[in-house]
């Protein structure tokens, strides 16, 4: 039972970790790129998110070297599991705003969350602690 426990919170850590930085980011990039808005090509779009995810990742590293999860094997899950879970978050944001005809942002579609959780993941998995 104590594993699960713990399990659940080095889970729980990461995901909470992803998610913050990534509300750092849907919030932060429009106000940051206000001036300079025109639509993007997706592709472009998408290696921009994979690198704001990279950075975010390393930022994250920076600030808590130490990675939650301590199992190899569960850390390697994580590079999925966590990125699906902030992607789940982002795309009910942005679905929860489109509702309501508030701005949204590309972040808040499923596969650019995932792209940003997913390079911070495996960017934390590959350099962390």
């Amino acid at each position: 039972m104590e594993f699960i426990l713990e399990v659940l919170f080095e889970l729980f850590g990461e995901v909470l970790l992803q998610l913050a930085f990534e509300f750092l980011a849907r919030f932060g990039v429009p106000l940051a790129t206000a001036p300079f808005r025109r639509a993007a090509h997706p592709l472009v779009a998408g290696l921009g998110y994979a690198a704001l995810g990279a950075i975010a990742g390393g930022l994250s590293l920076w600030l808590m070297p130490a990675l939650f999860i301590r199992s190899h094997a569960l850390q390697v899950a994580n590079v999925l599991v966590t990125p699906l879970l902030c992607a789940g978050v982002m795309s009910a944001l942005g679905a929860w705003r489109r509702r309501h005809d508030r701005q949204t942002v590309l972040l808040d579609r499923f596969a650019y969350s995932f792209i940003f959780a997913f390079a911070m993941a495996l960017l934390r998995l590959r350099f962390g602690q």
